[in-house]
């Protein structure tokens, strides 16, 4: 058997940051490094009395990741909390393994930004409603081992992921429960803009669905607020946005719940409205965390990420997207029995698309070059993006100095972080799907990577597919550049920028028998 690490195995897979695999079964979750020969992804795909029957969404699924750029992780974000103490104990980059605790909500203390303020700042703002919105957030910040069910428990999860140059990867899953969440944050300029988002933004999804649930557990009937029986409202500060202003807020009702099941078809809206919550959170909180340490720190003013999180639970696919990361569902079609065809279930939020390029240009009338040699502002191709405060506000692009400031700034944002996002109902057609960061498809097209994917689980049913495209993606990037593999992996990262992007990859074998179409939004 080939090891990973060994002396014979190819040298870009000695040189992967991240590799790691989960498998389905029967009794119980098996939480292991997927070697090259130790694992049955055709197999797998076949199960139907294992992981079927716990309603599992999913067969198993591989991860891996390559670094090409040089990149430091910055220790001191969030006065060293992020870095020391909150992604040490997330990180498991070579396996899965189980969590313990729930480490972001209860060490960060975001009180003196907006995240209590927003979590505080209910409809009418009276006593009671603070009172609601404290208790609730003390629920979510005290160790997990107190009593709660939420949909994303983590005292029953397993969790895989590490950084890769500039990228972050997270896998996070329980298979007795049957959902799996995955996130991958494709950040540039520096990765502080991703490591802030791996340390957090699973945190704030498991928030806002623990609202959810607390409307349903701990008010029976429908959930009504102290003031003239109106619903409860929260109130969020969005990030900068042309359609909102700084001091504009959103009204996020929560359902009235009447006897009725939590399913997916009724509540499918609100799952994805917690997603997109979670992300203007955290965009709020980097963002005063950026303001609070730009100017000992200007170089964080530019620094961003991409966005790309599933939540795949039963029969059901959430997606969120912010940016050029992908992810691609391989489904048959009636007319080509055997042929998968590659549906893209995000946008490209660049320049290179029309529709992004033409509102930037609709956004900013008075500016006369929005857009300069094909990016935004000279600076950046991506049209939406977490972070890059300095093209959203003033203030933060007047922090840089020389070139690197924006000139003629005149109506900022130029960049958006307001995300998309759909959900998609799972049959029996769909087999995979693939998550990836823009470097992956720098050299596959969609129909590419399906069709690496689906002949590789065919003829190597023991492989790791994750690991497969990102050999794959060498040996191409390689022959681009005329080098033999082992010359290109030679070159050290950052130099090897010059020929490939940090890349990170998720495959993901769907479970596509037996589910049950009706699952409740909280476990």
């Amino acid at each position: 058997m080939m090891t990973e690490g060994s002396d014979d195995a190819p040298v870009y897979s000695r040189e992967l940051s991240v590799s790691f695999g989960y498998q389905c079964n029967v009794t119980g979750p098996s939480i292991s490094s997927i070697e090259p020969e130790g694992f049955d992804f055709l197999n797998s795909t076949m199960i139907q009395d294992s992981c079927m029957k716990m309603s599992s969404s999913f067969s198993c699924l591989s991860g891996a990741a390559l670094s090409a750029n040089a990149t430091l992780a910055n220790t001191n974000l969030c006065n060293g909390l992020i870095g020391e103490e909150i992604l040490p104990n997330l990180d498991s980059p070579k396996s899965f393994r189980r969590m313990a605790s729930s480490p972001s909500l209860s060490r960060l203390d975001f009180t003196s930004s907006s995240s209590y303020s927003s979590f505080t700042s209910l409809g009418g703002s009276t006593p009671k409603d603070k009172d609601f919105a404290e208790t609730l957030w003390k629920s979510m910040s005290a160790p997990t081992g107190t009593e709660s069910s939420t949909f994303l428990n983590t005292m029953e999860v397993q969790m895989a992921g590490g950084a890769a140059g500039e990228d972050r990867v997270q896998a996070v899953c329980s298979e007795e429960n049957g959902w799996l969440f995955c996130g991958i944050y494709d950040g540039f300029n520096g990765r502080d803009a991703a490591d802030f988002l791996a340390g957090t933004l699973y945190e704030n999804i498991c928030f806002y669905l623990h609202m959810l649930e607390w409307n349903k557990k701990k008010q029976p009937g429908s959930f009504k607020s102290p003031l003239e029986g109106e619903n409860i409202t929260l109130n969020i500060a969005l990030p900068d946005d042309p359609g909102h202003s700084n001091s504009e807020m959103e009204q996020a009702k929560l359902p009235n719940y009447v006897d009725e099941e939590f399913t997916h078809e009724n509540y499918s809206s609100d799952i994805i409205s917690c997603l997109n919550r979670a992300l203007a959170q955290a965009e709020g909180d980097f963002m005063y965390m950026v303001e609070q340490e730009m100017e000992d720190r200007p170089d964080l003013v530019s620094v961003g990420s991409c966005v790309l999180a599933i939540l795949l639970y039963g029969d059901h696919i959430y997606v969120q997207n912010l940016g050029d990361s992908r992810a691609i569902l391989a489904t048959s079609t009636i007319q080509e029995e055997g042929v998968l065809k590659a549906i893209q279930l995000t946008e490209t939020h660049t320049v290179d698309n029309e529709s992004e390029c033409n509102k930037v240009l609709a956004d900013h009338p008075d500016d006369p070059s929005p857009i300069i040699y094909g990016r935004v502002k000279g600076k950046l191709k991506l049209t939406r993006a977490f972070g890059v405060g300095y093209l959203k506000k003033s203030k933060m692009n007047d922090a840089l100095m020389g070139i690197l400031q924006v000139r003629n700034l005149c109506s900022p944002p130029y960049v958006y972080n307001h995300p998309f996002t759909m959900s998609h109902r799972v049959s029996d057609k769909d087999q995979f799907v693939v998550l990836g960061s823009d470097g992956l498809f720098d050299f596959f097209s969609n129909d590419e990577v399906v069709k690496l994917v689906h002949l590789f689980i065919q003829n190597n049913p023991s492989g790791d597919p994750a690991k497969h495209l990102v050999e794959q993606l060498v040996e191409r990037a390689a022959d681009n550049a005329g080098f033999s593999t082992e010359d290109l992996m030679n070159i050290p990262a950052g130099r090897r920028r010059k020929y490939h992007d940090d890349v990170t990859v998720i495959v993901v074998i769907l479970g596509n028998k037996q589910r049950t179409s009706a699952a409740s939004a909280y476990l």
